[in-house]
């Protein structure tokens, strides 16, 4: 008996790996031309969503340039009982330079002491009449490394400090660093939890777009999974449709924040009163752009991926 011929799947207009890349990529913008409300509107929504974390993100990157400012200023004060020999103050710097974190040390004696005061009471110098250096104690400023500014690591600093002879008390402003570790903690800490409201929501919307792309063409998958097209063949377009969604709205959002950011800076010292170049305010360095263009990509991804599973397993 005569074979039944099989029926060939027709071939691409471009053979090999980069006719099958041209097919997917046109296919992917076919289908976003087709549902080009649909897609505008998932595009705008992640863009809204990507504007609130890169926002975010620029207040965090600021406030990390302050508190990098700040720490700068974090320095722990030792005095002494009393005067000390040239030796023994030799010896106490090469002890407290041997302890891990120390950066640098600046001796205060007690004429350098009462300067500060005079300065520190600029217009009011007459309170200080008749006060003799004396009645100052010498001292040791010490500047911390940045690695250890942190609450926990200044303690740990001071506790090592004072094992130390000869040094009769240290001070650090404790309080003041406590508050303020709490204070950056609790804002990476709401940075994550937006991040991670983000993250849901772009997946989400991104799923739902490509579902109701699936509706609309179910009865052409179908009939391409008959003529022999594999599922990864049919899954490739529609994810590659969720990438340039998710590069889009992560583009466009920081086009956005950049014109904000440029306005601001036009417009602060009208409205707030203080100088922005002063100020030194930063937009988001390129490694920042650049994971946020890639969390748009992945998440595009993802969400495409999320709704083919449902429809087109593998």
């Amino acid at each position: 008996m005569p074979r039944k011929k099989v029926a060939k799947r027709p071939k691409l207009a471009r053979e090999g790996f980069s006719g099958r890349i041209h097919y997917f990529v046109e296919r992917a913008f076919v289908n976003l031309k087709q549902n080009l409300l649909v897609t505008l509107l998932t595009i705008g929504t992640i863009t809204l969503a990507f504007l609130i974390l890169s926002l975010a993100l620029l207040i965090y990157v600021n406030l990390e340039r302050v508190t990098e400012n700040w720490s700068d200023r974090v320095q722990v004060t030792t005095y002494f009982a009393s005067s000390l020999s040239t030796s023994d103050l030799t010896s106490l710097k090469s002890q407290i330079r041997a302890l891990e974190g120390t950066a640098d040390i600046h001796y205060v004696s007690q004429e350098e002491a009462l300067q500060k005061f005079y300065a520190r009471l600029k217009g009011q110098e007459a309170l200080l009449d008749g006060v003799s250096p004396d009645v100052l104690p010498a001292s040791l400023e010490i500047q911390l490394k940045k690695s250890h500014r942190d609450s926990a690591s200044i303690s740990l600093y001071v506790e090592r400090l004072k094992k130390i002879p000869l040094i009769s008390e240290v001070q650090y402003g404790e309080e003041w660093v406590k508050r303020f570790s709490h204070f950056m903690d609790l804002i990476r800490f709401a940075g994550i939890l937006v991040a991670g409201f983000i993250v849901l929501a772009v997946v989400f919307i991104v799923a739902n777009t490509i579902k109701l792309t699936i509706y609309a063409r179910k009865d052409e998958l179908e009939l391409m999974g008959l003529v022999g097209a594999t599922r990864l063949f049919i899954k490739i377009p529609f994810l590659i449709e969720g990438v340039v969604q998710g590069i889009a709205g992560a583009a466009l959002a920081i086009l956005f924040l950049l014109g904000v950011y440029l306005a601001f800076l036009q417009n602060a010292d009208f409205f707030f009163s203080f100088n922005t170049m002063e100020a030194g305010l930063l937009f988001l360095p390129l490694s920042y752009l650049a994971a946020l263009l890639f969390a748009g990509a992945a998440l595009g991804f993802l969400g495409s991926l999320a709704s083919l599973k449902r429809f087109i397993s593998l």
